[in-house]
């Protein structure tokens, strides 16, 4: 389990890595423990995900708001406008493969609440993990 507490955690962050597997591989070898491991894996990839969160918002303390000095990176405003448009709903994307970092870093850039990010997030990746385990089910 801490094997895939650990590849859920990182697979969140912008480390290449791959937890839906793992995950696969223990719900078909230990179904006894579904659960757990569908736990597991959704607490390690929501917490990677608050790295990105954390990143961001240290992002924007170390560059500081450039839209307020009309110098404002071409990235920043399409992310400005895009968070603006649809707003910490968004975050319910965060499951989905190369998206889902990149809002969770917007997220922290956009000084979303902790609360709100972690509650998104998790509801986001839990989803996702029990879709996989009961794929994963279906063969076993």
């Amino acid at each position: 389990m801490i094997a895939l507490f650990l590849s859920s955690f990182l697979a969140a962050t912008f480390f290449p890595a791959q937890s839906e597997l793992g995950l696969v591989y223990l719900v078909t070898t230990y179904p006894e423990d579904l659960v757990a491991l569908i736990a597991v894996a959704s607490v390690g990839n929501t917490l990677g995900s608050v790295v990105n969160w954390a990143i961001g918002l240290g992002l924007i303390r170390f560059a500081g708001p450039a839209e307020h000095s009309g110098k404002a990176s071409k990235w920043y405003v399409k992310a400005q406008h895009w968070y603006e448009r649809y707003g910490y709903w968004s975050l319910l994307i965060s499951w989905a493969p190369l998206v889902g970092d990149p809002v969770t870093l917007v997220a922290g850039v956009f000084r979303e609440p902790l609360w709100r990010f972690f509650l998104l997030v998790a509801i986001a990746k839990t989803v996702r993990y029990i879709v996989v385990a009961a794929i994963a089910l279906q063969f076993t």
